[in-house]
């Protein structure tokens, strides 16, 4: 099993290295890309990186997966991403494997751990199988992906929630924070 200290991380975001995470991903064997749906979209600097990754020779044998994670609380959203992603690697020839996608990540922010204790004990056990075996865990891929799609009686507590302005608790007390609240409803590009 290899250390977490042993594996490096690069950070997209650092933009001004874009080239030594390029450079990184095609030395590397094995390569697990995480990140963000960002309004239903992947983040365009991930989309860069993919362009610029595809430009390189083909690596055949490279094996590549993705983690996925969203606000949305149902996985349904990351799927037609899934799908680009698993295409992305068969074009580019590499061994595709899989996509862990997780709904509902950007309120644990202000949860305290007693609510996102086994959310992290499943990363956790996802990272572990994969130090193993270098596979994503089937069944804990599965339990991550739930809810596919919100049942009826959650959209109905929701829809109840919007009443009382629950369901915008936290973009609310964010805009509060930065002193923009007053300007949700801006229309800067009408």
């Amino acid at each position: 099993m290899v250390s977490s200290d042993e594996i490096p991380i690069y950070y997209l975001a650092n933009v001004a290295k874009m080239d030594e995470h390029v450079k990184a991903f095609k030395e590397a064997e094995t390569a697990i890309v995480i990140f963000p749906l960002y309004c239903d979209c992947m983040p365009g600097l991930v989309k860069e990186f993919f362009e610029r990754i595809s430009l390189l020779d083909k690596s055949q044998g490279k094996r590549v997966g993705f983690i996925l994670q969203s606000g949305f609380p149902e996985a349904i959203h990351s799927t037609f991403l899934e799908r680009y992603l698993q295409k992305l690697a068969e074009r580019q020839k590499w061994d595709y494997l899989g996509t862990v996608i997780k709904g509902g990540v950007e309120g644990i922010q202000i949860m305290p751990p007693m609510m996102t204790k086994k959310l992290f004990k499943s990363f956790k056990g996802l990272g572990e199988y994969f130090g193993k075996t270098g596979l994503f865990n089937p069944e804990i891929v599965e339990s991550l992906k739930k809810p596919y799609k919100l049942s009826k009686s959650r959209l109905l507590f929701f829809r109840f929630g919007s009443l009382f302005g629950l369901t915008n608790f936290y973009w609310n007390s964010n805009l509060k924070k930065h002193n923009a609240f007053e300007e949700r409803y801006a229309q800067p590009y009408k």
